[in-house]
């Protein structure tokens, strides 16, 4: 469902699901994992993600606050057309750095 991979020290967590609230806490373990090492830097890749409820928007607001008690970001790719409107009419998208792919937002952590 969800997957954890490292380029360099940055974890970079894909899935091919929706993140609602019958994924939610699968996505949750994985992201507090990469979280609870280090100073976290993670790359969600939301390529193969079509959309988020309103329980995948406040999971992924809670990921960000814990990864910058740590000293770490949590940064989103690859967002489709409707996670970009869904981003945007919340207000969610306003507390993430948001690129185009996941190669651009690995880069960004030693830019």
């Amino acid at each position: 469902m969800f997957e954890r991979s490292r380029q360099g020290a940055v974890d970079v967590v894909t899935g091919e699901v929706p993140i609602h609230v019958d994924h939610v806490d699968t996505l949750s373990g994985v992201l507090s994992q990469c979280v609870a090492e280090g100073q976290p830097k993670i790359v969600l890749d939301l390529t193969g993600m079509a959309l988020f409820d309103s329980a995948g928007l406040e999971l992924l607001l809670t990921i960000q606050k814990d990864c910058q008690r740590r000293g770490g970001m949590l940064k989103l790719a690859g967002a489709n057309p409707l996670c970009t409107e869904i981003l945007s009419l919340t207000g969610v998208g306003n507390q993430f750095n948001c690129y185009e792919n996941t190669g651009e937002a690995v880069r960004s952590f030693v830019e």
